[in-house]
């Protein structure tokens, strides 16, 4: 592991800054500008109606109902899984995650060295990367650790944030009470709340690209308000839990919850006045979502579920963007939209492709939020935990299992998913029933006696040689 040091703001700023200034000012660096710079901002276990522009009655978010006020938001966004770390290989890659040996991690456990995005799968950065951007990751990471998986090694230029599925707000620690926080691939202590952290990180790094006049994809990928539930005056509970469970079994309450999704959005507005300050705003795309559904305090009316459940509310989650002068302001759309979709829509924004070789399952929503086009319907796909769980929606309905139990829904007309329609419409069940089973037969087999989602080392080859 890269040696721990103490942080200043000098070394902070030199990985953000060395990809930045080698290209400052130069004739390729001018050339790149009429490419839309890219703020991809991600919460951690947000629930639908998290924000208040979504309906969430006792908490206000201003700045992030700002950008949903210059541009669109989605009323059927989904994340491609109900945990994190399968929603984010969907994201990276722009394909369902059961393609590859992490995406069955559900999510990735710690103490897996061997597990992870493979550095040679095309990703959303890398692919902006040759398309001339600098690309920083700031947050979360969980896709795998050193020294076979990271940011760097995946299309990021600079990283700044943790690596693991979680890690403690005041002292970084991980859920195996190990350090886990990094400037690139060093090992570092610096005192701080993450998000206010990880949200001075973010607007040091875009005045480095303002400077540079560089062309930048900036992830910047909270993990509030994500478990141990801690304010930015619970450090004393912060103490509490070096010896305990990270998992804050019997931590938090609901006013802390609203404080840390206020918290955030704090940063979020800091992010937007640089972005202002820097005469960037009007040629930035900003993009305001979550991993998954929301977890025990969130509010994700109008849906019934949680994070780790294939309902609605563990998969529905709030879909902000904005791209002045492209997206009509003040909007919302009806299209059915999914964490995949982001690669291809990202990169026809850039003017540039995805690898032919790795074709998206995602598709391009550009037409649909800058273009104006009627929503079109859209065949989904899930599984979750060794198959304990799947889902399917095509149009407005949406298949269901859940262990022995089958239903039928249609999520527009019952959003809570109530009255099940599978005898009442049988043919659209047996349907959708059938066209999961054969959409699960062509990704990544799973052990059905492993709660974890591990596949059959054999299996798994005879899959990856049939390729």
């Amino acid at each position: 592991m890269a040696k721990t040091h103490r942080l200043n703001r000098r070394t902070l700023l030199k990985g953000a800054a060395g990809s930045v200034i080698l290209s400052g000012g130069s004739a390729g660096a001018l050339a790149q500008q009429a490419k839309p710079n890219i703020v991809f901002i991600m919460a951690d276990d947000m629930g639908y109606a998290d924000v208040s522009c979504y309906g969430r009655p006792d908490l206000q978010t201003p700045n992030i109902d700002s950008i949903a006020a210059r541009g669109v938001r989605l009323l059927q966004g989904y994340a491609n899984s109900a945990v994190c770390s399968a929603t984010r290989t969907g994201l990276i890659t722009g394909r369902y995650q059961y393609r590859l040996r992490i995406g069955l991690e559900e999510p990735l456990p710690t103490g897996q060295p061997e597990i992870g995005l493979p550095p040679d799968h095309p990703t959303l950065p890398s692919l902006l990367k040759k398309a001339g951007y600098g690309t920083t990751l700031i947050g979360k990471w969980h896709l795998g650790t050193l020294p076979n998986f990271g940011p760097l090694k995946s299309g990021y230029d600079h990283f700044y944030g943790f690596r693991g599925g979680a890690i403690d707000y005041f002292n970084h620690q991980g859920t195996d009470h190990k350090d886990d926080f990094w400037n690139n691939d060093e090992a570092i202590r610096q005192t701080g709340y993450t998000t206010e952290l990880f949200g001075q990180h973010a607007v040091d790094v875009i005045n480095g690209y303002a400077r540079a006049r560089q062309p930048f994809f900036l992830s910047l990928h909270f993990n509030a308000p994500h478990w141990p539930w801690e304010t930015t005056e619970d450090e004393a509970e912060s103490e509490r839990l070096r010896t305990r469970a990270l998992q804050h079994y019997d931590g938090g309450t609901q006013r802390n919850y609203q404080r840390m999704i206020q918290a955030m959005d704090i940063q979020v507005g800091r992010v937007l006045e640089a972005l202002t300050a820097n005469g960037l705003r009007g040629n930035t795309i900003v993009i305001f979502t979550s991993d998954n559904g929301g977890e025990r305090f969130a509010d994700t009316w109008p849906f019934t579920g949680r994070k780790t459940e294939l309902l609605e509310g563990g998969l529905r989650i709030p879909t902000i963007m904005s791209w002045p002068g492209h997206i009509p302001e003040g909007r919302t759309s009806d299209q059915v939209a999914i964490s995949m979709d982001w690669l291809p829509t990202l990169l026809a924004a850039a003017g540039t492709q995805p690898d032919p070789a790795f074709r998206p399952d995602g598709m391009n929503l550009l037409p649909f939020l800058a273009e104006g086009r009627a929503p079109v319907p859209r065949k989904l796909f899930w599984r979750y935990k060794a198959n304990a769980q799947a889902a399917m929606r095509d149009g407005d309905f949406k298949y269901l299992k859940i262990r022995d139990n089958t239903f039928l829904f249609n999520v527009a007309d019952d959003p809570m998913e109530r009255g099940n329609l599978k005898e009442r419409r049988k043919d659209i069940y047996d349907r959708l029933a059938a066209e999961w089973s054969a959409w699960n037969a062509s990704m990544l087999p799973i052990d059905p006696k492993s709660s974890t989602g591990f596949v059959k080392a054999n299996e798994l080859a005879d899959h990856i040689g049939a390729q």
